[in-house]
């Protein structure tokens, strides 16, 4: 059985490692749908579908996980025709993961099976919760993994992040 996990992973943080590190011990493998693939350099999305896929492939790889397809998800503003959207783009899958309330009623009602997972310190491993943290300076690197610090660096993924939360209102 091929399983499917699709978030955005803005970005890709110790919390979702621990989800994929648990669904390829389970299946073996995994396919990792990057959502809102289209979607960059805002406060929601500051990293492009290309950064975040480099960010998880060397998360992944250096954590020895190796048997794993990353596929970019546009959005499609449709949600009667997403399922479809993203069938049309991944590799066969048997089984959706998602926490997502909408993702899971889309995927049963296109009959696909939905197992939802177990979240993993989501009180503190939260994408909204480490851009906050990169924005006002405070400590995130123990959030996601070596590999991910590393490349939102290389990116000068930091500097972004806190421009793009500048603005040039007057009365703010």
């Amino acid at each position: 059985m091929r399983p499917l996990l699709i978030g955005r992973f803005q970005p890709f943080h110790n919390g979702h490692m621990w989800l994929v590190s648990r669904i390829v011990r389970e299946y073996g493998s995994i396919i990792i749908g990057i959502g809102s693939a289209q979607e960059s350099h805002s406060l929601v999305n500051p990293f492009t579908a290309g950064e975040r896929h480099y960010m998880i492939q060397r998360a992944l790889e250096s954590s020895g996980i190796h048997d794993f397809y990353l596929v970019p998800i546009e959005d499609i503003y449709r949600n009667s025709l997403w399922v479809s959207h993203i069938l049309s783009l991944a590799p066969p899958f048997d089984v959706a993961i998602s926490g997502n309330p909408l993702v899971k009623r889309l995927f049963r009602e296109a009959g696909k099976k939905v197992i939802e997972p177990e979240m993993h310190g989501r009180e503190k491993y939260s994408g909204k919760e480490i851009r906050k943290r990169i924005i006002n300076g405070e400590e995130w690197s123990d959030l996601v993994p070596p590999e991910v610090y590393k490349v939102i660096n290389e990116i000068d993924g930091v500097n972004r992040l806190r421009d793009l939360s500048k603005t040039d209102e007057v009365n703010k």
